[in-house]
């Protein structure tokens, strides 16, 4: 059996957030036709206890733990370079990189898959490149221009100064992205737009890049299976999931309880807003002074969240490729509303499957609009639609072709 190195800037387990989720699903279908060997970084020492679990699933785990915090920072600072993006610096480990070195060079793995852009340089820079070996990067999002976004838009008391370093790293991680992309057989996508806006981008690699969808598990995310209802508010109940330390998310509930909730007040019944994700950060923690609004932390499980709500709501502005949290709303059967950054590259029909709205009057007028029952059956549509558009094993064919399956 051909041997694959997979390596990944987090544990690739368990699947219980965007990143980790997409990660899995590849890493599990590539165990299928491969012996894996999985390099990552563990940069929350609570995952280390899944590497047991991970070892079981593929040949062999090497994975090496980075200290987050202020910590994290530094390292970064301390491999500051002109040209060279902070998240670089961020994900460096000599550990990991010296494993991999060795393994290049004594031409242990027939295959390399790597995942996100920050973990290309230990593959680029290895100094032996073993012939016939299939390198594929699955960049996920063009990360660039998130923290093009960001520098749009700054917030906070140092906006200046981050429009500043947000704008630098743009254009230094697009530079890292179109090097590494040069440098691989193949660079994935999570969506056909974010595979155009690369080729845009970098139209040296435009015929080597491709789209590979994410997926949900229908069979896991199944709206029949009992759950206990963990909802601390009578009917109507809106449900938002995510890691709620990133910016992206913050940004979404915040505006979401400031700007559309009062606009729902006296058109529906008082709404519970239900906060679910890990880490959240102090902007969210303070959401939950606001009436009707709950802020969970962490949960062990998302799924009781979403049978026992009415709506999910998807209201993200800055956004890139396909949001796991609206496939996983919709395969359990519950209707959505999203914004259109938030409903880019779901294969499903806005107003059948899922309400997409934009502004705060919109969003708040699709909002009661379902609370008021004016779209009987959108949940139903919507898991058909996941079933139909967003199977796994359909949309990580792909690597199927890449790799001569």
């Amino acid at each position: 059996m051909p041997r694959l190195l997979f390596l990944a800037h987090r544990i690739p387990f368990p699947p219980d957030k965007g990143e980790k989720i997409r990660a899995f699903h590849i890493l599990r279908h590539l165990a299928r036709r491969f012996e894996v060997e999985v390099g990552c970084l563990v940069d929350d020492p609570a995952d280390l206890r899944h590497v047991p679990a991970l070892a079981a699933e593929v040949a062999a785990v090497e994975a090496h733990p980075l200290p987050g915090g202020v910590r994290a920072y530094l390292r970064a600072l301390r491999h500051f370079r002109p040209g060279v993006p902070l998240t670089r610096g961020w994900f460096h480990s000599p550990a990991l990189a010296a494993w991999v070195e060795a393994g290049l060079a004594a031409g242990r793995w027939d295959a390399v898959f790597v995942y996100c852009s920050a973990m290309a340089p230990y593959v680029m820079e290895a100094p032996r490149v073993p012939a016939g070996q299939v390198r594929v990067l699955d960049l996920v999002d063009v990360d660039s221009q998130k923290f093009a976004a960001y520098a749009a838009a700054p917030s906070g008391p140092l906006g200046g100064l981050m429009r500043r370093v947000h704008a630098r790293e743009a254009g230094t991680l697009l530079a890292l992205e179109r090097a590494a992309a040069a440098a691989f057989d193949r660079t994935f996508l999570v969506s056909e737009a974010e595979a155009a806006l690369f080729r845009r981008l970098a139209p040296e690699v435009a015929g080597r890049v491709a789209a590979l969808e994410n997926g949900v598990d229908a069979a896991r995310f199944d709206p029949t299976e009992a759950f206990p209802n963990p909802l601390r508010h009578p009917s109507p109940n809106i449900v938002f999931t995510g890691a709620m330390g990133y910016r992206p998310n913050i940004e979404a509930v915040t505006w979401f309880a400031e700007a559309v909730m009062p606009l729902l007040a006296g058109r529906v019944p008082p709404v519970g807003f239900h906060i679910v994700g890990t880490n959240p950060a102090p902007a969210v923690r303070a959401l939950a002074s606001r009436p009707g609004v709950f802020v969970t932390g962490t949960v062990p499980d998302v799924r009781p969240y979403l049978a026992h709500a009415d709506l999910a709501v998807a209201p993200l502005r800055i956004a890139r490729g396909i949001q796991n949290k609206v496939l996983e709303a919709m395969a359990m059967a519950l209707p959505v509303v999203a914004t259109p950054e938030a409903f880019e590259g779901v294969r499903a029909e806005p107003g059948r499957d899922l309400l997409v709205a934009e502004g705060a009057e919109a969003f708040a007028d699709a909002v009661v609009s379902v609370l008021s029952g004016h779209h009987p059956g959108l949940g139903v549509r919507g898991r058909a639609a996941m079933r139909a558009g967003h199977d796994w094993t359909a949309t990580l064919r792909p690597l199927d072709m890449v790799f001569g399956g």
